[in-house]
């Protein structure tokens, strides 16, 4: 813009030029993505293979780039000099984002220095107090990135993220507190905050989200549970669900002492008739486990986490049994009893504790069946679909499983103290008669890949046999099996056919093929089959087999041999006076030179 002025003290006219006046910039909104950020940086630095003190180290490093990188160091090599981020470094003409990362990657590295130190703690008790300081100092920087947040430089996904953010790492310090109201109020609301912002983003972002919000849910319980005081019955199922999860380290010690009340009023055992009193603690507590094992497996869906919950029962069931057996090492009138010929309360009990070791082995192996026909395509069941994604299951691999389970109740069968017991004796042979059946279908199955059409319908029809007897016996409560015996069976009717014409087919065919091989492929000459038509294609080759030159040996009588016997019968005559008498002296050398020397007793006469 030109001005003109008058000089006042020349009166010429000059010119002035004046600057317009600016529009101001609009101040920079950052948007800042905490929860993918902090993800990705935990799965590519050591938290996928659970190592806090390699992410921890990364989050040093990190820092030191970011303040090097941003001209922002907290002193020189030789003094410090503290130096937080302020807003001002996120406004104006040069704010940059990377400042926000500072607090950020500041809490991480404290919340992994604690995560290390819990694991520490636990063969050194007294890490946890270092535990706890380092997530008060990883709370101190996320208030610090909420108080930065909260301004107009960031977005609403940013306030919300680090609004859960906070209330996730003030919901672990009280959770290791063992402030369990105010711990399950931060984590309540972290995943309120979390799981309304995953239903505002688009789909594909979804899932990161909702996997955080399901991370709270054990914590969550585990708090409800404590606030309670442990006297609701209902809440134990879902604490032993925990086990299974890790989230407890201390969980034994927790059902121990939850249970300790309600062990005292489970004295005894109502089993097959017969009362016995339980002594050993351990037994008991056991024992309330055991009980509500079956609500805890009603509840879950998955057949792994069925497997491990009764993995870990049956590891409790053996240190029952051991407990059982030491008293009876220690007491010599227990040891007295059970060498006697009636069952005594402490064989039963054995004999108990026994049988649910090898039932649940039992149920535990069935879940296994379980999870195979999960990847198993049934030839003979179109209907159904394989919904597994592991690999895929061969009717030998189903066998062998029945195979194991037949063991299993083959020794539900020994158990000391139940041999005389007619009834359950009986529970248990039809019960083996069942697999029997399931094991002899899945080796019908296999003979079928195998293309053995007769021996896969013998085999159909004894698991027909089996599982017509076995619906006609009773069998446990515990293992309720009718339906799939009786499926069964409506599927071997048709598959015992199926087999039977593929037999009847592969005969006809096999013996179509030999009569066919035998009239085209033979070794006789063409002069002795000329009375029968056959195209021949040997006779227009170089060695063409119309009449065979050298003819083939035959047998003819030998020529006689003659034996001289007359020799034998010829009488030849004696020989003795032509031999010399023993008597008499032959000539001799001596004789000889006497009479030629001239001398001798003859000569000097």
């Amino acid at each position: 813009m030109v001005v003109q002025e008058d000089n006042p003290n020349t009166g010429d006219v000059q010119e002035k030029t004046e600057s317009a006046p600016v529009a101001a910039e609009p101040p920079k909104i950052f948007t800042v993505e905490i929860l993918h950020q902090i993800k990705d940086a935990q799965q590519q630095h050591g938290l996928r293979h659970g190592d806090f003190q390699r992410y921890r180290g990364y989050c040093t490093r990190r820092i030191r780039r970011l303040r090097k990188a941003l001209k922002y160091p907290q002193g020189d090599k030789r003094h410090f000099k503290r130096r937080d981020v302020t807003i001002g470094q996120l406004t104006g003409k040069k704010a940059d984002e990377r400042f926000i990362h500072i607090p950020l990657i500041s809490a991480e590295r404290a919340w992994a220095y604690a995560m290390q130190l819990k694991q520490e703690s636990n063969t050194e008790p007294r890490k946890r107090f270092h535990l706890v300081n380092k997530l008060r100092r990883a709370c101190f920087y996320a208030l610090q990135l909420q108080e930065l947040c909260n301004t107009e430089a960031f977005d609403a996904r940013t306030k919300l993220e680090c609004e859960a953010y906070v209330a996730w790492m003030h919901g672990t310090l009280h959770f290791e507190l063992q402030l369990w109201k105010t711990a399950g109020e931060h984590l309540k609301r972290a995943q309120v905050v979390y799981e309304n912002l995953g239903k505002a983003l688009p789909e594909d972002e979804q899932e990161l989200y909702r996997a955080k919000v399901n991370e709270f849910t054990p914590n969550l319980r585990y708090c409800a549970y404590n606030i309670s005081g442990g006297a609701s019955g209902g809440k134990i199922d879902e604490i032993l669900e925990l086990r299974a999860q890790g989230v407890l380290e201390n969980l034994d010690v927790l059902v121990s002492q939850t249970k300790t009340e309600s062990s005292e009023g489970l004295q005894t055992i109502d089993w097959r008739g017969r009362k016995v009193t339980v002594r050993p603690e351990k037994v008991r507590l056991f024992l309330l486990s055991a009980q509500e094992l079956d609500k805890s497996l009603a509840k879950t869906t998955k057949q792994d986490a069925k497997i491990e919950l009764i993995e870990r029962i049956l590891m409790d069931c053996k240190d029952a049994i051991q407990a059982v057996r030491d008293e009876i090492k220690q007491d010599p009138k227990l040891r007295s009893l059970t060498t006697g010929q009636t069952v005594s309360g402490v064989q039963y009990l054995l004999a108990y504790l026994s049988y649910i070791r090898h039932s649940r082995t039992l149920q535990r192996n069935l879940c296994l069946v379980e999870q195979a026909k999960l990847n198993f395509d049934d030839p003979n069941q179109q209907s159904q679909q394989n919904v597994g994604d592991g690999k895929r299951v061969r009717p030998q691999d189903l066998a062998r499983l029945y195979e194991i389970i037949l063991q299993n109740v083959t020794e539900m069968q020994q158990i000391s103290g139940l041999e005389d017991d007619a009834k359950y004796q009986s529970e248990v042979e039809n019960l083996a008669i069942t697999f029997k059946a399931f094991r002899c279908y899945y080796i019908a199955l296999t003979l079928i890949d195998m293309k053995k059409w007769k021996e896969a319908v013998a085999l159909y029809e004894r698991a027909s046999n089996y599982a017509t007897e076995a619906l006609k016996g009773k069998t446990s409560p515990e293992f309720q099996l009718e339906e799939e015996l009786k499926k069964v069976v409506s599927t071997i009717d048709g598959c015992k056919f199926s087999a039977h014409a593929y037999s009847v087919l592969e005969e006809d065919n096999s013996e179509e093929a030999g009569t066919t091989t035998k009239s085209q492929k033979t070794t006789k000459p063409l002069y002795e089959r000329l009375s029968l038509y056959k195209e021949d294609q040997s006779l227009h080759t170089k060695t063409p087999n119309v009449f065979k030159l050298t003819p083939d040996m035959e047998p003819i009588p030998c020529k006689p041999l003659f034996f001289d016997l007359a020799m034998n019968y010829v009488e030849l005559p004696s020989l003795e006076d032509k031999l010399e008498s023993p008597g008499k002296k032959g000539p001799s050398i001596t004789g000889f030179v006497k009479g030629f020397l001239g001398w001798g007793g003859g000569g000097n006469k």
